[in-house]
């Protein structure tokens, strides 16, 4: 008999379940998929709040006399510009013009830096890290499996949890973050960032106080009909945004120029393959990341090839859905560079079906 595959677990896994809770395995947990379903969960986050349960992601804490310039080194962004109670959007590029992962940088103190990675990731980031340290005095810890993430997100976020902290929300402006209490628990970190593009904060709290955090957000928020959010909808809210998906849009093959992500490409300091993608930069790529709306009906998914009015394949569809707050087929993909110009119209291949489609500008939902 085949030995049943082990998970971790989240600290409030048993809490998901009672909730009635869709849980899938991803990343080695059991995972929220949804708990009312995709659309209802998406258009309460557009409209209202909602609560998502993050704790999958990966957490490292970068020390030390030489942890600004291994940042420097590793990530593509400039970690200089970083103060303490900043975060800043990067990721990691490796030899061959792809990406790592990418990630979130948080300033904590002088030379005491944490680093927020993709939950798939964490072992292939650790041992790149580690990997790339060997000239530098730092210390690296591994962090996630004692870190509980919720990412509160939504218009009346700060409404719904101003009362659990002395921290003033609204003043805490796009990827910042302060440490404080919280839900009556000291030292959280509670930072203006997500994924959904409709703003919010993410709580960063030690899984023995995990229960206790959730508990009191949702007592908090209750006047408001805060609800708990699954990864399927985190999913769609993030593709209306145009936000990039690891293992979707970027991988170890993707140049972040290809990605649009040049802006946390900085070539005024030497990182891991600079001069490559510098002379990429300088030369121009090949493929480019686009977004698509269908005209046609149907709804595109990762992999489906992107063809031209001839049938001659141009590209591929990295992600795609029916956008629940537009009530329209989105997807976004990479096509030849000739074919990216916007408002050009494109097919994507739908069971064997060109669908017309149009390229246009991110993100898909506008405020």
């Amino acid at each position: 008999m085949e030995e049943e595959k082990k998970y971790k677990k989240l600290a409030i896994e048993s809490t998901h379940n009672s909730l009635g809770a869709k849980m899938v395995s991803y990343a080695g947990y059991q995972m929220p998929i949804q708990y009312d379903g995709v659309t209802v969960e998406h258009l309460a986050v557009r409209n209202n709040v909602g609560v998502f349960d993050v704790s999958h992601m990966g957490e490292f804490n970068i020390k030390g006399p030489d942890s600004l310039a291994f940042l420097q080194l590793v990530t593509s962004n400039d970690v200089s510009k970083l103060s303490v109670g900043g975060v800043q959007y990067s990721c990691l590029p490796n030899y061959n013009g792809g990406i790592v992962d990418d990630l979130l940088v948080y300033c904590l103190g002088d030379l005491d830096y944490l680093l927020v990675v993709n939950a798939s990731n964490i072992l292939k980031d650790w041992e790149w890290l580690q990997k790339n340290k060997t000239l530098f005095n730092v210390e690296i810890i591994n962090s996630s499996d004692k870190i509980s993430l919720f990412a509160i997100q939504g218009p009346n976020s700060a409404s719904a949890i101003q009362s659990l902290t002395e921290i003033d929300l609204n003043e805490l402006s796009y990827y910042t973050f302060e440490i404080g209490n919280f839900a009556g628990i000291a030292d959280v970190i509670i930072s203006a960032t997500g994924y959904t593009g409709s703003g919010g904060y993410e709580i960063y709290v030690l899984n023995e106080f995990a229960e206790l955090a959730w508990k009191n957000i949702f007592e908090a928020g209750s006047s408001l009909g805060i609800k708990p959010i699954g990864l399927g909808a985190r999913d769609t809210l993030r593709l209306e945004m145009g936000f990039c998906l690891y293992g979707n849009e970027i991988n170890d093959s993707t140049s972040p120029l290809e990605a649009g992500l040049g802006w946390i490409t900085k070539f005024n300091k030497d990182f891991i393959n600079s001069s490559n993608l510098k002379y990429k930069k300088e030369t121009g790529v090949s493929k480019k990341l686009v977004a698509f709306e269908l005209i046609d009906r149907g709804v595109p998914r990762q992999n489906y090839l992107i063809v031209d009015d001839s049938g001659k394949e141009i590209g591929v569809v990295t992600s795609g859905t029916m956008s629940p707050s537009l009530g329209k087929a989105i997807g976004m993909g990479y096509v030849k560079v000739e074919n990216s110009s916007k408002s050009s119209e494109v097919f994507i291949m739908v069971r064997n079906k060109p669908l017309l489609a149009k390229i246009v500008s991110l993100p898909f939902w506008k405020k």
